[in-house]
């Protein structure tokens, strides 16, 4: 009988990239607070170079990495892959975690008071902990251990968001838990209804069964909506404009840019892979409609902010909004294969995209803050003359919000558009185009304030390091960068794809 899995030499990469943060935390724990920002420092460093090594390997084979953890198949044991999109998503997440640890040291540094106390401490070791638990999201085969992944992401995400203990950010956090386990309850009894049908929690002998009943579509019916729940979609978005208004802009970094990403792109394994055909397009017409609405209500919501991090909170869950019109434009339960149309590419672009501008521009934010000492767009007015990185951190991060080239969003809106355009989906164009003239409001809000001339000059309350602002300026550019990617299917992305239900 031939292995659902064949192990590839290389699988040892994938233990590597969840187990090196897990053991960092570890570390840690044993070394002291007084080693911690060391510690994760050089993990990263160990973290990048890994996920640098499963790309490299991954184009080389050609195909998907794969390690069988004690050597046991699935049903019995759990296997970890990599595809294209996997490797993507890994490479993406140790760029952004390196960053944010990189400009978390240098922000800690301005208050001697935190720079090893607690509040840093503690930070380290979240971090690491959501690393490793974002790193198995991504490889993991097994809906059980994705769980438990995504369970150690809430459990890791939640107190960085509170890591200041006031009262605000603690009732923020608590809300932001509740949707969480909500969310985490309705995906567990989604998958227990689906190991009580088929006797196994692999994805890819679920996705080979011969029939499928009853079970998979209530399944589903839970599943998808308590990952929406995590992923802050509208409407369930309430928790995260408040969790961003009091986090620390490292936090808010790694929450935007990461965090929401890892149920997003469960559900889409669970469509493409998993849902049968009909249910796939009946999934994906509605996930349509709520993205297209998170686009256009969030991005009325972001304009009417007066909170800089309110403002930005808004247009992730808008931004996010993207991520789900990819479902109907790639034809996805029409039968064919979606991952070679350039819908599956753009939604993989405004994956990255977004990750490295909402980073930056979170970053910029919690500058302005330490800075000035507020977050109040209408009291921010000649910062761009204190702060002129930043303000330019932010305006190339807008680009590629608004989707203006030659940035990474201009990129993925343009395929986006390209193929509702061809696929005669009008209300989905309509939708993008609209999204990219709201968003370039909300962000023109804030350049306007950054270049204008105040009656009174701009009193920084901290100076602000050169080497701090540089490293949101880097991920903006980073994300302008993507733009000069060709219009046209990335054979990355196609990597480990063809092969669902069929071959290892």
């Amino acid at each position: 009988m031939t292995p659902l899995y064949a192990a590839t030499p290389s699988g040892l990469l994938l233990v590597l990239a969840v187990m090196l943060p897990a053991s960092a935390v570890l570390a840690m724990l044993v070394l002291g607070p007084r080693h911690t920002r060391r510690i994760a420092l050089i993990t990263m460093a160990l973290g990048l170079g890994v996920a640098l090594a499963t790309g490299i390997e991954l184009v080389r084979s050609g195909a998907a990495l794969t390690y069988i953890v004690g050597n046991w198949q699935p049903p019995l044991g759990i296997a970890l892959r990599a595809d294209g999109l996997s490797v993507m998503m890994l490479a993406v997440t140790a760029a952004v975690i390196a960053a944010t640890g990189i400009f978390a040291r240098d922000l800690f540094s301005l208050d001697q008071a935190s720079c090893d106390g607690r509040l840093a401490t503690s930070f380290w070791m979240l971090l690491m902990g959501l690393w490793s638990g974002l790193n198995l999201v991504f490889l993991s085969q097994d809906l059980f251990n994705l769980y438990v992944a995504l369970e150690l992401l809430t459990f890791a995400a939640v107190p960085l968001v509170c890591l200041d203990g006031r009262g605000e950010t603690v009732a923020a956090a608590l809300r932001y838990l509740m949707f969480a386990l909500l969310g985490s309850m309705l995906y567990l009894l989604g998958a227990g209804l689906l190991y009580g049908a088929y006797g196994t929690l692999d994805i890819r002998l679920i996705a080979g069964a011969s029939q499928h009943g009853a079970a998979i579509h209530i399944a589903l019916a839970l599943m998808i909506p308590g990952l929406i729940a995590k992923a802050a979609l509208f409407p369930l978005h309430l928790w995260l404009p408040p969790a961003h208004a009091g986090a620390p802009a490292a936090a808010s970094a790694v929450l935007s840019a990461l965090v929401i990403k890892a149920p997003v792109v469960l559900i889409l394994r669970l469509v493409v892979e998993i849902a049968p055909p009909e249910a796939a397009a009946i999934a994906g017409q509605v996930l349509a409609v709520m993205g297209a609405a998170s686009i256009l209500f969030c991005s009325v919501m972001a304009l009417r902010q007066e909170r800089l991090k309110l403002m930005i909170a808004y247009s992730t869950v808008a931004q996010i909004g993207y991520l789900f019109i990819v479902f109907p434009l790639a034809g996805i339960g029409d039968g064919s294969a979606p991952w070679g149309t350039i819908a599956w590419t753009g939604g993989a672009l405004q994956l990255t995209s977004h990750a490295l501008a909402k980073a930056a521009m979170f970053m910029a934010a919690g500058i302005v803050a330490e800075a000035v000492g507020h977050d109040r767009i209408r009291d921010l007015g000649g910062f761009g003359r204190v702060l002129p990185l930043s303000a330019a951190t932010f305006g190339l991060a807008g680009l590629s919000l608004m989707g203006i080239p030659p940035s990474g969003g201009f990129i993925a809106k343009c395929l986006l558009l390209t193929a509702a355009a061809v696929g005669g989906q009008l209300w989905l164009a309509l939708t993008i185009l609209a999204g990219g003239l709201l968003a370039g409001g909300y962000v023109f809000r804030v350049v306007d304030r950054a270049l204008a001339t105040p009656a009174e000059p701009l009193v920084l309350r901290r100076p602000i390091p050169l080497r701090l602002e540089i490293v949101p300026l880097i991920l903006a550019v980073l994300a302008v960068a993507l733009g000069f990617l060709p219009l046209e299917p990335f054979g990355l992305l196609q990597i480990g794809r063809p092969d669902i239900a069929g071959a290892p």
